[in-house]
């Protein structure tokens, strides 16, 4: 049994990275940015007008002002406003050569004349100048980030239409067991819903990867071996949930060393997730977690994940804050690392939810996040401070 935190560093050593591609930027969302992206114009791309106004001269501000021309967005101005002149101009039109500022329409009164008078205290020009937020060949987005809706829109205004990301990892998901029934089936006696395929299905999109269900593997080992050799030599990574304990029916490690699997370990120091395997073959990078749904889910969050974001070049990190605990803590064992599912107080506190143990999933409807308790660690007063993570 190694320590969680040697376990992190084996599984972030054995990252192969996944390669690029290039993809229309409106399929880009949620992938990770392979390239830096650069402007190919000003932005502004002229001087603009920022308000609904009349666009003239500052030192003719407080003159009655003759309008010679209306300006919408995207017409050129045709004149030039002289002396005593304005321009009527609509918010994101050009500002025509010779003025300097625009008048706001809140400001101006229209006179019985037809002319325009400013009724304000001038303070600013209500220009957005030619290449005041970006200059051409400025770099708008810088690689290895994932893409947000607001990346779009800049990659939209950059002329960016395709765009190089990195290749989405494969990623199998096998459950294993004679106990285990699909979702559909109502079980029976002695029998158990797969819940650990779907939720890890679901992890697996989150993280930005592709997903392929292999099917629930009996207890067979010829039958196991079979599957996972084909989910090794299809995919980048493979998931096999349960068979990694001590019963006589956890076979598990043995087939993936059959299947040419080198493990670098097949325990850890923590609770849940003690049997976590995790190995390496030439074509991927093998994961055996163990049977229950929050083990599956914490060890994905806390290996599978970075892992995966890795192979993408992606740094990922979860959000945290240090928060108070609203309670005392306490624990029977300490020989391994706690991840305790706690949920947020609207007083800044974190509380440990109601969890009777790593089979009891529903806990984490109620939990925003983790906290861990490190080794040899039994009891945490109220008010210390801690780590939340959030999930």
């Amino acid at each position: 049994m190694i320590p969680f935190e040697e376990a992190y560093e084996i599984v972030m050593g054995s990252v192969v990275r996944t390669g690029n591609e290039t993809i229309s930027f409106t399929d880009s969302p949620g992938r990770i940015l392979a390239e830096g992206v650069t402007s190919d114009i000003d932005m502004p791309p002229f001087d603009k007008a920022s308000m609904d106004g009349f666009a003239c001269r500052k030192q003719e501000i407080h003159n009655e002002l003759e309008i010679i021309e209306t300006i919408p967005a995207g017409k050129k101005p045709g004149k030039k406003p002289g002396r005593n002149e304005c321009s009527r101009i609509m918010t994101g039109a050009a500002i025509p050569e010779g003025a300097d500022c625009v008048i706001i329409v809140e400001e101006a009164e229209i006179l019985p004349s037809g002319k325009v008078r400013f009724t304000g205290n001038y303070s600013k020009d209500n220009i957005a100048f030619k290449g005041e937020d970006v200059k051409k060949g400025d770099l708008l987005l810088e690689p290895w980030r994932q893409i947000k809706p607001q990346d779009i829109a800049i990659m939209a205004s950059a002329g960016k239409t395709t765009v190089s990301v990195s290749k989405m990892p494969a990623v199998a998901v096998i459950s294993s067991g004679n106990e285990i029934v699909e979702p559909q089936f109502l079980p029976g006696e002695s029998q158990i819903r797969n819940s650990n395929s779907w939720q890890l299905m679901a992890q697996v999109e989150r993280a930005g990867a592709k997903g392929r269900y292999y099917g629930i593997a009996r207890d067979d080992q010829d039958e196991t071996f079979s599957m996972v050799c084909r989910a090794i030599e299809e995919n980048d990574v493979v998931i096999i949930t349960g068979g990694v304990s001590m019963g006589d029916f956890d076979f598990i490690p043995g087939v993936l060393e059959k299947a040419g699997v080198k493990l670098l370990f097949t325990r850890v120091a923590v609770q849940p997730g003690k049997p976590t395997t995790f190995g390496i073959h030439e074509n991927a990078g093998i994961f055996g977690l163990p049977g229950n749904p929050v083990s599956v889910f914490m060890m994905f969050e806390m290996l599978v994940r970075p892992f995966i974001s890795a192979m993408m070049n992606y740094n990922w990190r979860p959000f945290s804050s240090v928060l108070p605990l609203k309670e005392d803590f306490s624990r029977k064992a300490s020989d391994r690392m706690a991840i305790i599912p706690v949920k947020m107080t609207g007083d800044g506190f974190v509380q440990s939810v109601e969890y009777h143990g790593s089979a009891h999933i529903t806990a984490l409807a109620g939990a925003d996040g983790i906290v861990t308790v490190p080794v040899g660690v039994k009891k945490l007063e109220k008010g210390t401070l801690l780590t939340f993570t959030q999930i």
